[in-house]
């Protein structure tokens, strides 16, 4: 059922040295149930797709990856608040969710934002973050690395797919934000010369540095790109479209 890197499959797993009980996946757009502009394997609810369209869609999902629980779902709205995961199939309102518990998946969703899943050396605890500019530039990624309740230098991330370096276009103030917080995220911003005071942004670069910043090196992934690989869908690209599933959890 594993694989790592490049697939036809509807599942990507993250291809990061974390312990083997931690299993971490992103669900592409591949062999669903859903319609264009949803076409096929989208897993959101709150997109215009057709409500039983995202069960069938999510229950593959889930039956994949050999789990039971539904797990942790969120309603997300790109602020900083983290989540500890409950095994009641309520949906709670944050970007971030964690747990220790074995069995129970976190899950995030994203087309263009940033997930970053987290464990620890030993694989005691999970999570996973949904982090676009805003909640980056907030602190989403930190609030999460304290929320698992290890050492910090025992972290290990791996970063998903998002939108790439070269298509992520931003206004001067996103990178205002930024670099008033840190110079050494300016070299995460190159410019547009062919439009006067954008830039384009490294949403993998920046999360490397927040991370770094707090002590946590051991970050992995961050070689896709949703706006150019059709696996996935690409909020920026197709504006009416799909959302991936981010979902970790701890499988003993």
């Amino acid at each position: 059922m594993e694989s790592t890197g490049v697939t036809k499959e509807s599942v990507i797993w993250a291809d990061w040295p974390a312990p083997k009980h931690v299993r971490a996946c992103v669900s592409t757009r591949l062999n669903g149930f859903s319609s264009a502009p949803y076409e096929s394997f989208n897993m959101g609810d709150h997109v215009g797709d057709e409500p039983a369209n995202v069960i069938k869609n999510r229950a593959r999902l889930l039956h994949q990856c050999g789990l039971k629980s539904v797990g942790q779902w969120l309603n997300q709205v790109h602020g900083v608040h983290v989540v500890e995961a409950q095994d009641d199939s309520k949906v709670r309102e944050g970007d971030a969710v964690y747990t220790a518990k074995p069995k129970l998946p976190c899950v995030v969703m994203t087309a263009d934002c940033l997930p970053v899943f987290f464990t620890d050396i030993k694989g005691s605890v999970v999570a996973v973050a949904h982090a676009g500019w805003r909640g980056l530039a907030e602190g989403v990624l930190e609030n999460t690395v304290t929320c698992l309740g290890v050492p910090f230098q025992d972290v290990i991330a791996w970063l998903g797919p998002a939108i790439g370096r070269h298509n992520f276009e931003v206004g001067s103030e996103v990178r205002r934000v930024f670099v008033d917080h840190d110079l050494s995220t300016d070299k995460a911003f190159k410019p547009d010369y062919h439009s006067r005071g954008k830039y384009y942004a490294d949403l993998y670069e920046l999360a490397r540095i927040r991370l770094h910043l707090i002590g946590v090196d051991q970050v992995f992934g961050g070689q896709f790109c949703t706006w150019k690989d059709d696996r996935f869908f690409s909020y920026r690209k197709e504006g009416v479209t799909g959302r991936m599933a981010s979902m970790i959890w701890i499988n003993k």
